[in-house]
């Protein structure tokens, strides 16, 4: 007990030292006078915070080279909205920079007074952009999930946001009460069928906002290190052309679905019409490039946030 209370007692400390240094600009020589420490552990209690994720950080500032690429990006591939972040070439992080501006644009559409209906994806990136969201009170808006929350085993899908939004955001949340992958077309008919299914397939097609992540193919892709589809599955995916997934859509390198029996089989409600929705897919990195491109080319996503090295690409290819 008293290990924890100590514990709980110097995250108490760094959150007051961040708070110093970050919020109200104090320097450290400030903060160690103010709480009674050294300097140096005045800089400790601040690198702690942000360890800990006490501190959420956004660049405010607009970067030209950034604003220049996000240009030509909405007119290369006529997108309604772009934002490009910085790269940092020493990382290798796939989410660090997408994850913050994602959950700034998330944030922007839920504090819209006018009801909304947000559709989200799934995946690592959304995921981590939601985890930076703040508490929101909007009651006025319904969140709906695109992908089932059951995973492989039967256990709830660790990477469906839905639920982590929940926790933030006071709104009314909708998730898709199915697999991810079912057995068959003919199990996807029957499951559609069922009245608390189409209702939930009805809301994702409003929806007026949709954020997504961008999933590469291969044997290290997400659907197969998830356990959502074997290797010699992944292997004739690939082989039959496959080049990246969206909510467990399958697409080829002109962002068509595939004619699979795999697509067959998902039970995602179908990314909602980029004609009636602003469709933002949160994705970057060289593992990516070729998806990315491909549902841009294809006119799955008519908006992206990414970051300088992948926007390059994609304005090159």
């Amino acid at each position: 007990m008293a290990k924890r209370s100590d514990s709980g007692g110097r995250l108490d400390e760094a959150a007051r030292a961040g708070w110093l240094y970050y919020v109200a600009g104090r320097t450290q020589d400030e903060i160690a006078t103010t709480m009674g420490i050294s300097r140096q552990s005045a800089q400790r209690l601040v690198s702690l915070a942000v360890a800990e994720r006490l501190i959420k950080v956004r660049l405010d500032h607009p970067i030209a080279a950034c604003l220049e690429l996000a240009r030509d990006l909405s007119e290369k591939f006529d997108l309604k909205y772009v934002d490009i972040v910085p790269s940092d070439p020493a990382s290798t992080s796939t989410t660090v920079g997408i994850a913050e501006a994602g959950a700034a644009e998330i944030e922007r559409w839920l504090k819209k007074p006018e009801p909304i209906v947000m559709a989200v994806g799934t995946g690592r990136t959304l995921k981590a952009a939601v985890d930076q969201l703040p508490v929101i009170d909007c009651p006025q808006h319904r969140v709906v999930s695109l992908t089932g929350n059951i995973g492989p085993d039967g256990a709830a899908a660790y990477y469906n946001v839905v639920f982590s939004m929940a926790d933030a955001i006071k709104a009314r949340h909708f998730p898709m009460p199915l697999p991810v992958l079912v057995s068959s077309a003919a199990e996807r008919e029957l499951l559609h069928e069922q009245a608390l299914v189409r209702s939930t397939l009805a809301l994702g097609a409003q929806a007026n906002v949709t954020f997504v992540g961008v999933g590469e193919m291969g044997q290290e892709a997400p659907l197969c290190v998830d356990g959502f589809l074997a290797k010699d599955e992944m292997a004739s995916l690939v082989s039959a052309g496959a080049i990246g997934e969206i909510c467990g859509w399958i697409f080829d390198r002109n962002g068509r679905l595939l004619d699979n029996p795999v697509n067959e089989r998902v039970a995602s409600v179908p990314v909602p019409s980029r004609e009636t929705s602003v469709v933002i897919g949160i994705a970057k990195g060289k593992r990516k490039f070729q998806a990315i491109c491909a549902a841009l080319k294809g006119r799955m996503l008519n908006g992206i946030i990414t970051d300088e090295m992948t926007a390059e690409y994609l304005l090159k290819s």
